[in-house]
């Protein structure tokens, strides 16, 4: 992708993709942190850097992916990819969660910490809209528009229900590798005793809903920037 080109007056332009812009924005929540470190003196954000790498790993997986369309033909190293970004993509949009803090943290300014979270979640989410919008783009190739819908909704939901599994039941991404026991008889669970557990549902339904809003809304706003130029 070129950086720079001329405009009709000679002059050069500096152009930047989205991926300059998302390191960019990443590196603006990492410089927020740091100041409120710095001023505070306290570590009280620092989950916010670890948040944002977990959340920047389906985006990694999905970029290798694109990378290495050879892979798509199938097999064992293709499935795990694929179970590795479902299992992780959660993250991408977990951080807006981490919204709750901001009752309960202190020595800091509420301006400053609402900034602080909301430019990490947008990371967040940017990243896991681009890595979904890759992996729809792969999908389509393989199977089809309908297919790769209903495959992008099915992963929405499964990532409302992953941010309920880990903000609310605190299990990790790694846990199904550690503790699969304790996570699986959680979700054996919500999944055959749903009546008693119909706020879990209720809460995924209307966050994938949100999700799946946000994805679609974005992704007509490229296409509409990118038809007026």
């Amino acid at each position: 992708m070129k950086l720079m080109r001329k405009n009709t007056e000679g002059k050069i332009i500096i152009m930047l993709g989205i991926r300059q812009w998302l390191m960019i924005s990443c590196l603006f929540s990492l410089s927020l942190l740091i100041a409120r470190i710095m001023i505070s003196g306290h570590l009280s954000y620092i989950f916010l850097a670890w948040n944002l790498f977990l959340a920047s790993v389906p985006y990694f997986i999905s970029i290798w992916l694109s990378n290495h369309p050879k892979i798509l033909r199938g097999g064992m190293k293709l499935l795990f990819l694929v179970f590795l970004w479902i299992l992780f993509m959660p993250n991408s949009f977990y951080i807006l969660t981490d919204l709750f803090h901001l009752d309960t943290m202190g020595n800091g300014h509420p301006w400053f910490d609402l900034t602080l979270i909301l430019s990490f979640a947008w990371n967040g989410i940017l990243f896991g809209i681009i890595s979904i919008y890759k992996m729809e783009l792969l999908l389509k190739k393989t199977k089809g528009n309908f297919i790769s819908a209903l495959v992008i909704c099915a992963v929405m939901w499964l990532n409302a229900f992953g941010v309920y599994i880990g903000r609310f039941l605190r299990f990790n991404s790694w846990d199904i590798f550690l503790n699969p026991f304790s996570l699986l008889s959680e979700i054996a669970d919500i999944v055959f005793d749903p009546y008693d557990h119909r706020y879990v549902w209720i809460m995924s339904f209307c966050f994938a809903f949100f999700m799946i809003t946000v994805y679609y809304t974005i992704k007509k706003l490229s296409e509409a920037f990118k038809n007026s130029l």
